[in-house]
């Protein structure tokens, strides 16, 4: 009896996780089903997580978890381009976790372009091109609508820079130990925090939101890349954005690691 007791209160609580995960991402804009409260919807598949993540058949070159669409193969004008006096940081072409955003936030390939689409024998390493997969769509258009700004293009220069040298450049590490010192110093160093996760490195900035030491949805997650002086922690789109997360603080901008109220957001990394 003890027993049966504790498998029904193990499988309501797994039952109730399973709930609150999928009402997160159910209810945001980047669940384009006809169940979604954004302005881009289709009537098509009533498959949320499809859009992004499949599990056969993914696209291994994203740094995606089980990547489910092409990545775009455009050059893009980045905050490098500016020359501005102020970036004293490497700024690497645009690599794959910001692509994969990208591929539909830049606005040059269809929303329904997916490797593996519902159903059996969806399978196309194309994603069906540029056009997608003809679905039906209320908005009437198979690119992003609606704001803000959800249609970056190709042209980066008037966004935060991504594929950069977090602080410019400076940390490395080993282990759980951060190495060496920022190059500029109006970044935040102490609250860098690393661990080796199949034996590499991954960094990210302590928010203290939620356990001051353990890596989670509320710090800014820091990606490793190759830079001139070795490999250390890159801001890329995923950076402040967590794409299966709901509104954060009174602001009502959506999936934000860390409100913007107060410019906390900014303030998580930079020193002003």
């Amino acid at each position: 009896m003890k027993k049966s007791l504790a498998r029904l209160v193990a499988a309501t609580a797994l039952a109730a996780l399973s709930s609150a995960a999928w009402a997160g991402i159910s209810n945001t804009k980047h669940n384009l089903t006809s169940t979604g409260p954004g302005p881009n919807n289709t009537s098509s598949t009533d498959q949320i997580c499809v859009f992004c993540h499949t599990p056969h058949g993914a696209d291994t070159s994203a740094s995606v978890p089980l990547w489910n669409k092409d990545l775009p193969t455009n050059t893009y004008q980045t905050y490098a381009d500016l020359n501005t006096s102020s970036l004293d940081g490497e700024i690497l072409p645009v690599g794959s976790v910001s692509l994969a955003c990208l591929s539909c936030h830049d606005g040059t390939q269809a929303m329904d372009n997916i490797i593996n689409a519902p159903g059996s024998g969806g399978y196309d390493v194309t994603g069906g091109g540029a056009g997608g997969l003809a679905f039906t769509w209320t908005s009437g258009a198979d690119t992003l609508t609606g704001s803000p700004i959800p249609n970056l293009g190709t042209d980066l220069r008037n966004d935060h820079p991504i594929g950069i040298e977090y602080c410019g450049g400076g940390l490395s590490g080993t282990s759980t130990t951060v190495s060496g010192t920022c190059d500029d110093l109006d970044f935040k160093t102490t609250e860098v925090q690393t661990k080796e996760v199949n034996t590499r490195q991954v960094f990210w900035v302590d928010t203290s939101v939620g356990t001051a030491g353990v890596r989670e949805k509320t710090d800014i997650a820091l990606y490793t890349r190759t830079f001139a002086g070795g490999d250390g922690p890159s801001v890329e789109c995923a950076s402040c954005h967590d794409p299966h997360v709901e509104t954060k603080g009174t602001d009502n901008v959506h999936f934000m690691r860390v409100t913007l109220a107060g410019s906390e957001i900014c303030l998580s990394c930079h020193v002003k």
